[in-house]
C-alpha cells in the first residue's frame, strides 16, 4: 500500500507529491493529460518553433515562493529570466508607469507627489519580505507566523478594498497601475483584501522580479516532476480518475482538482455546493513577425505589460465581467512577452506574445477584435506583425484544464470572503469529509498562482496525519 496518492499534476499537486516524498513517504501521482503541468505548460500553439504558455507565463509568485525556493529546482533545469523591467503600464499619450525592481525607479514613474508615499508604503514590508511572504502564504494551522507584528501591519494595509489604499495617492498614474495589479485575480477594485493583492504583486517585483522560465512554464513542472522521480515517486500521465476506486490503495489521497471534481470523484454530494466560480478569460497566443510596437519605450523592455487607459476603464472592465455578466467594450488586458528576454521561444527575429481579457464565466463570444483594437491604442501597427494566433475562450480554457471550471483560471472566485476562506469556511481548509482525502488545488489557501504553496500547505496536513496513523 502506498502512503499517498496525488491526483492532478499541476504545480500544487507536484509540490504536494514532492514534499511528501522528501519526507520518506511512498508517493504516486496521476494526471489525466499526456504531460504534467496544469497551468504551467508550454506548447507550440501557433506555428512550428513558437513556444507558448497556454496559461501562466510570468511568475512573480513562483520566484518568490517559499516552497519553490526550498527545492533544488535549478538542478533540474529551471532557470528564471528577468526582463529589464518586471512590468510596465503604458498610457495613450506614449508615457508609462513602471513596476521596476528598484523602489525608487518605480516611485519616480508616479510623479513627485506620490513618490514618497509609495516608498513609505512598500519599504517597511520589503525589508522583511521573505518572512512576510512565508507568513501570508501559509496558515497558522500549518506554520505559526514568524513575524506576527509585520503580518498584522500588512493586514491593516491590505485587507480593506484597494480603493481605500489608493486614497493615499494623488497621481492617477499610480492608481491605474495599482488597479491593474488588483485585476490579476479578476476581482472588482472595491472588494475585500484587494489592497493586499496589489501590494503582494508590487512587493514581489521589488524583491525578486516577475520572471519567465527559460524555455517556457513547462520548465517549472518538468523540474518538479524530475525531482519527484529522483525521490522515488511515480508519475502516471494519461490516467483519468473518475472515482476513488480507480486509484491504488493508499493511506492518503490528495487532490489537485476543483472542489466540484473532488466531490464527484469522492462521492461528497453537495459538500462544495456553495463554492463559487468566478469570471473567465479570453486568451490569445500570438506568433509575431517582430516585437510588439509599443509607443511607450518602457513597455518594449518589460516582461509583463498591463493595458488599460485609466483606473475607471479597468474597473468598468472588471465589473462587466464579474458583476454585469457581459464582455467589456474596452477589455483590460494582461499581456506577457517572453521572447523579450528568452529568444529560445521563437525563431530568430520572431516573437511570442500572450494576452487575455476578462469575460463572464462560460462566455461563448469572440473578444479578438475588441482585444486587438485595445492593443492598437498602445501599440499602433500591432496587427501588421501577427503571423498566427491561437484563440481560447472560456470553453477552450476549461477543456484545456479541468480545474478551470467555466474558464475560471483562479479555480474559484477570488472575491469577497472566498478570497480568504476557500474552499469552505473551515479551520482546516485542506481536509474533506473523508479523513484520508485532502484537497491541494488553487481552491485552497493561498489561492491562485504558480507558487506550489497550496500543495506545500496541504502536504503538511497530510504528513501529520500519516505520522499519527
Amino acid at each position: 500500500m502506498l502512503d499517498a496518492v496525488v491526483v492532478g499534476a499541476g504545480p500544487n499537486g507536484l509540490t504536494a507529491a514532492v514534499e511528501l516524498a522528501r519526507r520518506g513517504f511512498s508517493v504516486a501521482l496521476f494526471e489525466a493529460q499526456s504531460a504534467v503541468g496544469g497551468g504551467a505548460r508550454t506548447e507550440e500553439l501557433t506555428l512550428p518553433g513558437f513556444r507558448h504558455d497556454p496559461c501562466s507565463a510570468a511568475h512573480p509568485l513562483g520566484v518568490n515562493s517559499p516552497a519553490f525556493r526550498a527545492l533544488p529546482l535549478e538542478r533540474y533545469g529551471l532557470q528564471w529570466l528577468h526582463a529589464e523591467l518586471p512590468m510596465a503600464h503604458p498610457f495613450p499619450d506614449g508615457t508609462a508607469a513602471v513596476l521596476a525592481r528598484s523602489v525608487a525607479e518605480t516611485a519616480a514613474s508616479f510623479g513627485p507627489r506620490d513618490a514618497g508615499a509609495y516608498r513609505r508604503l512598500v519599504e517597511p514590508f520589503l525589508a522583511k519580505w521573505d518572512t512576510l511572504a512565508r507568513d501570508f502564504m501559509s496558515l497558522p494551522l500549518t506554520a505559526l507566523p514568524r513575524d506576527p507584528l509585520t503580518l498584522a501591519r500588512f493586514g491593516l494595509a491590505g485587507l480593506p478594498p484597494s480603493t481605500w489604499l489608493m486614497r493615499r495617492f494623488h497621481d492617477e498614474r499610480f492608481k491605474t497601475l495599482f488597479a491593474g495589479l488588483v485585476a490579476h485575480v479578476i476581482a472588482p477594485l472595491d472588494g475585500l483584501a484587494t489592497g493586499a493583492i496589489g501590494l503582494v504583486f508590487a512587493l514581489a517585483a521589488h524583491a525578486r522580479g516577475w520572471p519567465v522560465a527559460r524555455g517556457g512554464s513547462q520548465s517549472i513542472s518538468d523540474a518538479l516532476a524530475a525531482y519527484l522521480k529522483d525521490l522515488g515517486g511515480a508519475v502516471h500521465t494519461d490516467y483519468e480518475v473518475k472515482r476513488l476506486d480507480d486509484l491504488p490503495p493508499a493511506r492518503a489521497y490528495v487532490f489537485d482538482t476543483s472542489p466540484t471534481a473532488l466531490a464527484r470523484i469522492a462521492g461528497f454530494g453537495s459538500h462544495y455546493a456553495s463554492y463559487r466560480y468566478g469570471p473567465s478569460v479570453f486568451k490569445i497566443d500570438y506568433a509575431l513577425d517582430g516585437p510588439v510596437p509599443w509607443t511607450a519605450p518602457e513597455a518594449r523592455v518589460a516582461g509583463t505589460v498591463q493595458v488599460g487607459a485609466g483606473r475607471a476603464e479597468i474597473d468598468a472592465a472588471l465589473r462587466a465581467a464579474s458583476r454585469e455578466g457581459r464582455a467589456p467594450d474596452r477589455p483590460f488586458l494582461i499581456t506577457v512577452q517572453p521572447s523579450v528576454v528568452d529568444p529560445s521561444r521563437a525563431p530568430e527575429g520572431k516573437h511570442v506574445f500572450w494576452a487575455y481579457g476578462h469575460v463572464p464565466n462560460g462566455w461563448q463570444g469572440d473578444l479578438t477584435d475588441a482585444m486587438e483594437r485595445q492593443l492598437e491604442r498602445f501599440a499602433p501597427g500591432f496587427r501588421d506583425r501577427v503571423l498566427a494566433r491561437a484563440v481560447a475562450g472560456p470553453p477552450e480554457v476549461a477543456a484545456r484544464n479541468a480545474n478551470y471550471v467555466g474558464g475560471d483560471i483562479a479555480c474559484g472566485a477570488a472575491s469577497g470572503l472566498q478570497l480568504l476562506l476557500r474552499p469552505k469556511l473551515s479551520l482546516f481548509p485542506y481536509g474533506t469529509p473523508h479523513p484520508a482525502v485532502f484537497i491541494c488545488s488553487s481552491a485552497t489557501p493561498p489561492g491562485p498562482g504558480v507558487h506550489g504553496m497550496s500543495g506545500h500547505n496541504a502536504a503538511k496536513a497530510v504528513w501529520r496525519r500519516l505520522r499519527q496513523t
